[in-house]
């Protein structure tokens, strides 16, 4: 979870930009006037040779932090936390890699989003990697290049955290073996202690959640085994809300139930 410095300024840097809008090219001139630092040997400036391959785990909280920053000058114009950092579970299986496995060995990496905070007149946007703007893997790759099934990938209704408006919802994905076997997962993602915290009185989102189809709760990060005739679920974090509950439209809720986003 190392961060190199290059990393934390882009990041930092972002979430600047994000208030600074559109009409202001993103370019030199318009990112000088920005100075990012930090200590060296720090989480935020790891010197070589330090592991930063999971850097994304706190780099990408980087643009929340420096808009929750900015939220006293710049009132009315900051959107709630979200998700922030990519779910990019490693999966990994076979030969070598899982004892008592004796099948053609795999690894591989797929990237899921979960929801963004409420912005300032918007819902947050459902299942929408932010600020990486990385997109998800279809599901027929995943099943077509891995003996991989995913069983279920679907909106995690009520994961939004309520307000003026909400957060954008989380989803939820079912993992498991084609054949049953035993399968690890590599996990290196965030949210699932700390949910994203809603603005102006808006409800946090739900927190993000690894668990085995039985109920056996997993970690966020680290290296686990999924038993074999297991199934690994996932479900990604819902973005914070903005404003008060009570001052949301109806209809925008009559909606959002119609859709099936809020329980």
């Amino acid at each position: 979870i190392n961060v190199p410095l290059t990393y934390t300024q882009a990041y930092a840097s972002f979430g600047v930009r994000c208030v600074i809008g559109n009409d202001v090219p993103n370019n030199a001139g318009s990112l000088g006037g920005v100075r990012v630092t930090a200590p060296e040997g720090c989480i935020l400036n790891a010197p070589r040779p330090a592991a930063v391959s999971a850097r994304h785990a706190i780099g990408q909280m980087l643009p929340d932090v420096v808009l929750g920053c900015l939220e006293e000058p710049l009132e009315g114009r900051i959107p709630a936390e979200g998700a922030s950092c990519l779910f990019g579970p490693v999966f990994l299986g076979g030969r070598g890699l899982v004892p008592g496995s004796d099948s053609e060995p795999f690894v591989s990496n797929y990237f899921y989003a979960g929801g963004t905070g409420g912005r300032p007149g918007k819902d947050g946007l459902d299942c929408t990697a932010f600020p990486s703007g990385v997109r998800s893997t279809p599901v027929e790759i995943t099943e077509h290049t891995t003996p991989l099934i995913i069983w279920r990938k679907e909106f995690r209704p009520g994961s939004g955290g309520a307000g003026e408006f909400r957060g954008g919802v989380g989803q939820v994905m079912e993992f498991g073996h084609a054949r049953g076997e035993a399968f690890a997962v590599s996990k290196m993602f965030d949210r699932v202690r700390h949910p994203p915290r809603g603005r102006l009185g808006g409800e946090p989102g739900a927190p993000a959640r690894v668990y085995l189809k039985d109920g056996t709760e997993l970690r966020g990060m680290g290296r686990e085994t999924v038993p074999a005739g297991q199934r690994m679920v996932l479900e990604t974090a819902g973005g914070g809300g903005r404003g008060k509950p009570e001052d949301r439209d109806p209809e925008a809720d009559r909606r959002d139930r119609q859709d099936g986003l809020v329980a």
